[in-house]
């Protein structure tokens, strides 16, 4: 009977030679402690990522732990630490937003990578309160921070989290006295520079469809369309049958209405791409001839307008960009307590 020593053959690395076959124990940190040469508390610390510990060898680190496959203990971690190392981000459909789930993850996810944060999507429904949810995170410390959309002006989720002192920031802001963090776009500006576009076209008289009244973001939407209007003294159309959460046949319908009336609307703002399709069906099927007889400026989060013909004046909305702050300021008030003005971001209004 012979004997064989044998290393790595062709075709096999170094790591999976010290994982082993099939079977054996899934790799810990003395695992990866043993490949790259350092202290398993410099690996457990790299891991985590601590800041004291060099950017160069918390990227080795991570890299070696997915080439072999490790997979931290949760429960034991969580045990050792309090954290779970989980972001929840807690997501509305948003019919009315092209691509707002996907690029919204997108951006969080960049943010979180090569961190040991991972995200989970906490789904919520309209029919339920909007602060079930987080509660729910509250109350069994399923998270370490919590994003959340579709804010209110007296936000419950803002009190409960302030009050609770649990890490957590929203697109979009309130009107509470309390400071708090977020991410938002200025839909004032986007409203008020999209009508003074109508007006410079010849448009005059415009309508809006707003997003429901009870978000913070509808009251800035309307601040700033009405603004353009005074500035103007133009005639002037809100539908209050319909908002940006109506489905798309309801606004197509109601705009049919609209443009069959002898003072019909000749400018519309629309707050997102779906909105706008309605309002170009309306007008085509009255026989109206976009950019002549009526025109539109739409809010753009997904670039299907680029491809649209007549083209139609847009501004665009970064949802990716919204999530990647979202993320990275969620994690810079997780780590330590920063002033809540170093936790507030307003994305400017480009494009028009």
């Amino acid at each position: 009977m012979t004997r064989e020593e044998s290393g790595p053959g062709k075709g096999t690395s170094g790591h999976e030679a010290m994982m082993g076959p099939p079977g054996r124990a899934k790799p810990t940190l003395r695992t990866i402690a043993g490949l790259t040469g350092l202290a398993v508390t410099t690996v457990s610390r790299a891991l985590s990522g601590d800041v004291q510990i060099a950017l160069e060898t918390r990227m080795r680190v991570s890299q070696v732990a997915r080439e072999i496959g490790y997979m931290p203990d949760r429960a034991a971690q969580r045990l050792r630490t309090g954290r779970t190392n989980v972001i929840s981000l807690i997501l509305d459909p948003h019919e009315e937003i092209l691509g707002y789930a996907t690029s919204m993850i997108n951006g969080v996810t960049e943010a979180l990578r090569d961190t040991p944060y991972h995200l989970v999507i906490t789904p919520h429904f309209s029919d339920r309160p909007q602060v079930e949810p987080v509660a729910h995170i509250l109350r069994n410390r399923t998270a370490d921070g919590v994003i959340f959309t579709r804010t209110e002006p007296l936000d419950e989720r803002v009190k409960m989290l302030l009050e609770s002192d649990f890490p957590f920031i929203c697109h979009g802001r309130t009107e509470l006295a309390t400071p708090h963090p977020y991410v938002d776009y200025d839909n004032y500006a986007f409203a008020y520079h999209a009508a003074r576009r109508l007006t410079a076209n010849g448009c005059r008289k415009l309508a809006i469809i707003l997003p429901p009244p009870v978000f913070t973001f509808a009251h800035h939407m309307r601040h700033g369309f009405m603004t353009a209007i005074r500035e103007e003294g133009l005639a002037y159309s809100i539908p209050q049958d319909v908002t940006l959460d109506s489905k798309s046949d309801a606004i197509r319908d109601r705009f049919f209405d609209l443009f069959s009336r002898p003072d019909r609307p000749d400018g519309v703002v629309c707050g997102g791409e779906v909105i706008a399709m309605a309002v170009m069906a309306a007008a085509y099927d009255h026989g109206l001839q976009l950019g002549q007889d009526v025109h539109i400026v739409t809010k753009q989060t997904s670039g299907l307008f680029d491809q649209v013909r007549p083209r139609i004046p847009t501004i665009s909305e970064d949802l990716t960009e919204a999530g990647r702050l979202l993320g990275e300021l969620l994690l810079k008030r997780i780590a330590e307590k920063k002033p809540v003005t170093e936790l507030q971001y307003l994305q400017t209004v480009t494009g028009f």
